[in-house]
C-alpha cells in the first residue's frame, strides 16, 4: 500500500516518465518510417502495407522506449 505522502511524487514521477515516452515516440517514429520508405504515396497505393509497416514501427518504437524508460 502507499501512503500519501508518496502517492503524489508516485504519480508525478509516471507522469513524468509518460510525457518523456509520448515524446520519443512523435520524434523518433517519423524519422523511423521516413527512413524506411512509408510514406503518403505508399499509404495512397496500397493501405494494407502502409497500415502494417506503420504498425511494426511504433511496436519497435515501444520496445525501444521501454528498455529506455521503463525497464532500466
Amino acid at each position: 500500500m502507499v501512503c500519501d505522502a508518496t502517492a503524489g511524487r508516485l504519480d508525478d514521477h509516471l507522469t513524468t516518465i509518460e510525457r518523456l515516452a509520448e515524446r520519443r515516440m512523435d520524434k523518433i517514429l517519423p524519422q523511423m518510417m521516413e527512413a524506411a520508405g512509408v510514406t503518403e504515396e505508399l499509404k495512397a497505393r496500397d493501405q494494407l502495407a502502409w497500415v502494417g509497416l506503420v504498425n511494426n514501427y511504433r511496436a519497435r518504437m515501444e520496445e525501444i522506449i521501454f528498455a529506455e524508460l521503463i525497464y532500466l
